[in-house]
């Protein structure tokens, strides 16, 4: 039976992993609308190949180049941040949310407001905005799926279980490109040593978040929002190997662990097919090849993204949205040669210590306080370089 979805973020890693899928069975699949940021060229490319009925843009100016691109096509164009909501409003059997940071806020609400499934592959969503969009996930009777490897392997422990039945919940960090590193090399590391992760093919930003460990820390607040079992029944593993990728411990003392390959088309076509499965291009998975399988814990006295994170969790309110955006600015002037790798989570401890606002009751109170914090971020920046 052809199932009719809608891909935010098609020209990232997420989305290419998920057209990757699709490309293999496209009888499975009628693709509604497609997104970007301003690659118009490729989204207009891929569009094409889809035979998608929408293509977006987010950036305004490169709605000219979109239209040329799909001249003759009969696909429609549009751009900016009312066309993605419109596009993610759409009626679809499933929408991929994979636009990165607080851009892909507005359209993945809009497309929980549907009622229908929805297949959250942007962590900051459910970090920033979590009480609000989880509240309107139970209004709107929406199947919320998780994308991130462990929260999709979490999704899949669960299965069939009661979350009162849960003693701990683990997610596994592979520590990153700098695991073992000393303090004093962290502090010299280059944005090209922190964007070459050992297991994983991501982009800039979240490949610098693996390596801080902030991406850990989004994931755990991620996880507070979408297994509501109490922040002190979640953990943090490092597990270099990044073949487990999460476990769940119950009452009875039995532990479920979902193990697969490091490639991100395992959980998306987790998502995809549920409450089914579907092939992937996968080999199986050989655990004799691998040979052995370490665990350690967190050192945060490195890595204090992961500790940042549980306080502003433990705070709620405003903090986890503060600490996201904060630390959006700070990676993107550490990728920008601003400022040094060790400076990053410092700078997130500095805004969250010197602002505070009220809890968000609204997706635009969610936004205001992104930006203020942006902002301040931004300020504190300036004043280091």
């Amino acid at each position: 039976m052809t199932r009719t979805i809608t891909l935010l973020g098609a020209t990232g890693s997420i989305g290419a992993s998920t057209l990757d899928l699709v490309r293999r069975d496209p009888s499975a699949w009628d693709v509604v609308a497609l997104t970007a940021n301003c690659q118009a060229a490729e989204l207009a490319k891929l569009a094409r190949e889809f035979g998608a009925k929408l293509a977006v843009v987010a950036d305004e100016t490169c709605l000219a180049d979109l239209r040329a691109a799909l001249a003759g096509s009969g696909i429609e164009a549009a751009a900016g941040a009312q066309a993605l909501v419109e596009a993610a409003s759409r009626p679809a059997d499933i929408v991929v949310a994979a636009i990165v940071g607080c851009a892909g806020l507005a359209p993945t609400m809009a497309a929980i407001e549907q009622g229908r499934v929805v297949a959250l592959a942007n962590k900051e969503a459910l970090v920033s905005a979590g009480a609000v969009m989880t509240a309107a996930v139970r209004r709107c009777g929406t199947v919320l799926l998780p994308v991130d490897s462990e929260h999709n392997a979490i999704f899949q422990c669960l299965a069939g279980n009661d979350l009162a039945d849960v003693r701990s919940i683990t997610l596994t960090a592979s520590g990153g490109p700098f695991r073992d590193w000393s303090a004093d090399r962290l502090a010299a590391a280059t944005p090209a040593e922190a964007v070459k992760h050992p297991n994983w093919s991501m982009g800039a930003k979240i490949s610098v978040d693996s390596a801080t460990m902030f991406n850990k820390g989004l994931e755990l607040i991620e996880a507070y929002h979408l297994f509501p079992v109490g922040l002190d029944k979640l953990r943090i593993i490092v597990h270099p190997q990044s073949v487990v990728h999460s476990m769940v411990e119950y009452r009875d003392g039995s532990t479920l662990a979902q193990l697969g390959p490091s490639d991100m088309r395992v959980p998306i076509a987790s998502a995809l097919a549920w409450p089914r499965r579907m092939d992937t291009p996968m080999p199986p998975l050989d655990l004799a090849a691998i040979g052995e399988l370490t665990f350690r814990a967190p050192d945060e006295q490195r890595f204090p993204a992961t500790r940042l994170a549980r306080e502003a969790a433990e705070a709620g309110g405003a903090a986890p949205a503060v600490l996201n955006a904060a630390n959006e600015v700070a990676v993107a002037a550490f990728l920008a040669g601003q400022i040094g790798f060790t400076r990053i989570a410092a700078e997130v401890a500095n805004v969250l210590d010197t602002y505070a606002a009220p809890a968000p009751a609204s997706l635009s109170d969610v936004l205001a306080i992104d930006t203020e914090a942006r902002l301040r971020a931004r300020e504190l920046t300036e004043a280091l370089a």
